[in-house]
């Protein structure tokens, strides 16, 4: 997962960047305990993109596409982004743009101080909500938590992601293991 402004047609003087925001993020699972019809591998790819005026004070439109095991979905909202050299916050409200939509709050809240001169704390905490518009779909509830260390550009350490799918009751399943990111 990345998400990176755009440099401007200057090469990004005195840190001025363009108005233009990519997220991307691609994720794969897989579970020990896979069976030929339950806990199935899983793979995710969303990429999105958002006009950033200054004006707005980190808030902005944004288009998100996304291809899922289960099909793809076009949607489109507001984010609001806060990224600084030790602290982010990005979050946003989307809404599918098909016929059964659905809305998207997603939220990640990264911490990185400085531990020693070449390395740092990595802490991150995601939720991904899905609330459906039509009262017989689904809910859905992600939070995903990482706790490790960042050295130039790869962080690593423990994770664990926690799931809730259902409407009047819920399953639920959780994922505890490592991770390894790299930013480019």
């Amino acid at each position: 997962m990345f998400f990176k402004y755009f440099k401007n047609k200057q090469g990004d003087p005195d840190g001025y960047r363009d108005r233009w925001l990519f997220f991307n993020r691609n994720r794969a699972s897989i579970d020990y305990q896979m069976t030929k019809t339950t806990h199935l591998p899983q793979f995710g790819f969303t990429e999105a993109i958002s006009y950033n005026h200054e004006k707005l004070k980190g808030f902005a439109p944004v288009l998100v596409g996304q291809i899922l095991s289960w099909g793809v979905f076009p949607k489109a909202g507001i984010q609001y982004a806060h990224i600084s050299k030790s602290m982010t916050v990005f979050t946003w409200l989307v809404c599918e743009t098909l016929e059964k939509p659905e809305l998207d709050y997603f939220l990640l809240f990264r911490y990185t101080p400085k531990l020693t001169e070449k390395v740092n704390l990595f802490t991150q905490v995601e939720s991904v909500n899905t609330f459906p518009t039509i009262s017989t779909d689904n809910y859905s509830f992600t939070q995903r938590f990482r706790l490790g260390l960042s050295i130039k550009s790869y962080q690593f350490g423990t994770g664990a992601d926690f799931n809730q799918t259902g409407n009047n009751t819920f399953a639920k399943s959780y994922n505890v293991g490592g991770f390894i990111r790299h930013e480019f």
